[in-house]
């Protein structure tokens, strides 16, 4: 299969970019040498051969989601500028 430099544009339109003149016999050729290549690939027989979802075989491991306290609230708000027992005090940001 040849791409001609209609279809290029039409590429280039459904893509949303801008080719100039000067590209479009280079990005012909480019686009040539990969469905050489992709043909070169549907010659493989691929009929024992499984599909992947991923490359490598491993099982993402979970950890249990355990609730723990790692700092004091004390602690977390000693270098606050504002501040209450429990919260932080921020500025107002949104209005009503």
């Amino acid at each position: 299969m040849n791409i001609d430099k209609e279809t290029i544009y039409k590429v280039a339109d459904l893509a949303r970019i801008e080719i100039g003149a000067h590209e479009v016999e280079e990005l012909q050729a480019d686009m040539n040498k990969i469905l050489t290549f992709m043909e070169k690939l549907n010659e493989l027989d691929t009929t024992n051969v499984e599909p992947l979802v991923y490359m490598n075989p491993e099982v993402n491991i979970w950890r249990e989601d355990v609730v723990k306290q790692e700092i004091s609230v004390h602690d977390g708000l000693k270098n606050a500028a504002l501040h209450n027992e429990d919260f932080f005090f921020v500025p107002k940001i949104l209005d009503k």
